[in-house]
């Protein structure tokens, strides 16, 4: 138990509060119940590209496990999950596990990737601020139709049963960025909604959320 403690108390986390992909490591980390320093990374300042020695992408999330250095929110999760198997991510019917990886994949990259500050940034200077919204919206509808198909023979209270796993991590953030970030319209989604309602009454979900973490703007916070 020592060793274990010991273990938890090394976890560090650069992270940015909005970040959707940082978001999905918090909420692994609540669910597991692990204790992590939180260091904050400003991504609209360009704070990212000045640790490149820990992820060379210059992305957060990172996370520093004693002398582990794992950047990529995928590859952080599974490195989580084979670590600290305590609540699994991921569950043991093969069949519900590879729709946890195909829902997560569709959200890592076939919608965030897309929407990203970087992207929308190069969009808006090449292009035009008004194409970035069309933009946005194409790639989350896409994105959020598929979801839909896929999952509406497996959700249950939550994406793929009655109990959280990989599938939620992705979903919870991409859901509330959609809705709060880029105000797609969710009635054409109910699956999905209904998800989302799910997932802000979970304590793990809710501590996770971009406004309670410290490098939170206090006009968010408020």
């Amino acid at each position: 138990m020592a060793d274990e403690k010991t273990q938890k108390q090394q976890l560090k986390l650069f992270s940015y509060w909005r970040s959707s992909c940082s978001w999905r490591v918090r909420i692994a980390l609540n669910l597991k119940g692990l204790q992590c320093e939180y260091i904050p990374v400003n991504l609209v300042k360009g704070e990212q590209f000045k640790f490149t020695e820990l992820n060379p992408m210059g992305y957060v999330p990172v996370l520093v496990d004693g002398d582990v250095v794992v950047s990529d929110s995928f590859a952080i999760l599974m490195y989580l999950e084979e670590k600290y198997p305590e609540h699994p991510l991921l569950p043991s019917n093969l069949n519900k596990r590879a729709i946890n990886y195909q829902a997560a994949n569709i959200v890592s990259s076939s919608i965030q990737p897309l929407q990203n500050l970087a992207v929308l940034k190069y969009i808006e200077e090449k292009v035009s601020a008004d194409e970035k919204h069309t933009w946005v919206t194409y790639h989350i509808t896409k994105g959020f139709q598929a979801l839909e198909k896929l999952l509406k023979d497996h959700a249950g209270r939550y994406a793929t049963g009655d109990e959280v796993f990989l599938a939620d991590l992705f979903l919870a953030p991409q859901i509330h960025g959609a809705i709060n970030r880029f105000n797609i319209d969710m009635v054409q989604f109910p699956l999905l909604s209904r998800l989302n309602d799910a997932y802000v009454e979970l304590p793990p979900f809710q501590d996770a959320m971009p406004e309670k973490q410290p490098d939170a703007p206090p006009s968010v916070v408020s």
